[in-house]
């Protein structure tokens, strides 16, 4: 069995549920290194699967002059250090059909951004890695749209493919995450993942001084809508994680403080052990009645 196969499988078995985190986008390789030993050591201690998140070209901000990070090259080499050092997978994501042979050398699972879930050429460039690919839902797309997509995968030779939901657009400068996706996406047949943090963006929802927007977001909402997302059975949490999140480059609103990491993994793991949300529940429609000793 490949790498890539043994490594979708322990995900996919992974109870309650795995991890995909890490900072937005790389900053450095000190901080890198450093955000990956401390979420290591905090999802170790709580007993979840960890695939390390970071990006190295932020190709799709709002504006020019936004932070994009080290670019592919010196980005994919920090990664691979990060492997190699402490020891766990890495995802990222890409942009261009060109980028996928090369980020497949380094990266265990390649990402889709949600802009680009409908693009054949990007999603079968990437199946043809033999990665893991993870698929974001599109903000203007309807949770069916994430069979298509999955099946252009699969039919370019990957069974290896999970789908993830990042929220809905709600007018101009709002997302919604709607949590019947999290069951419809099951059609997808494939693993199910919940963007906890992407999905309480404000897309070009601030303003910035001297004109100009960015993104705004709703940090304050994550632990609001992980609890929904582990109650009804998401087999995976992709959470963007940060030391200083008021001083991030990108995502600063919606990047997750690193020091209440530990104390909300360990309450989104209490909420899943209890809840049935991976049991499809049975329901009965015959007409009930009450038993003969019961009636007056």
């Amino acid at each position: 069995m490949d790498s890539s196969t043994l490594l979708f499988n322990q995900l996919k078995a992974a109870g309650p549920f795995f991890v995909l985190a890490g900072p937005n986008v790389i900053e450095s390789e000190e901080h890198i290194l450093w955000m990956a030993k401390h979420i290591k050591t905090i999802t170790t201690k709580v007993g979840l699967p960890l695939v390390f998140k970071s990006s190295f070209d932020k190709a799709n901000r709002t504006s020019s002059k936004s932070f994009r990070g080290p670019g592919m090259i010196e980005g994919l080499k920090i990664l691979e250090k990060v492997k190699i050092v402490h020891d766990i997978p890495i995802i990222t994501d890409v942009h261009e059909a060109i980028q996928c042979e090369q980020v497949g050398r380094v990266a265990d699972i390649i990402q889709i951004p949600a802009f680009l879930c409908r693009q054949t050429d990007l999603l079968v460039a990437a199946a043809k890695t033999g990665k893991i690919i993870n698929i974001k839902k599109g903000q203007f797309c309807a949770p069916s749209v994430m069979l298509n997509s999955a099946e252009k995968v699969r039919l370019a030779g990957n069974p290896n493919v999970m789908v993830c939901e990042r929220g809905t657009m709600f007018g101009y400068n709002d997302l919604i995450v709607d949590p019947r996706n999290f069951e419809w996406m099951r059609e997808a047949n494939c693993p199910v993942v919940a963007d906890v943090t992407h999905s309480l963006q404000q897309p070009a929802g601030r303003k910035l001084d001297g004109g100009g927007v960015a993104s705004g977001g709703l940090r304050e909402l994550i632990p609001c809508i992980a609890r929904t997302a582990v109650a009804v059975g998401v087999d995976g949490i992709f959470m963007e994680v940060h030391d200083d999140p008021l001083n991030a480059p990108v995502d600063g609103p919606t990047q997750w403080p690193l020091r209440h990491f530990e104390e909300l993994l360990e309450e989104l793991v209490a909420i899943a052990r209890v809840s049935k949300g991976k049991q499809h529940f049975n329901i009965d429609l015959t007409p009930f009645r009450e038993k003969k000793e019961f009636e007056g």
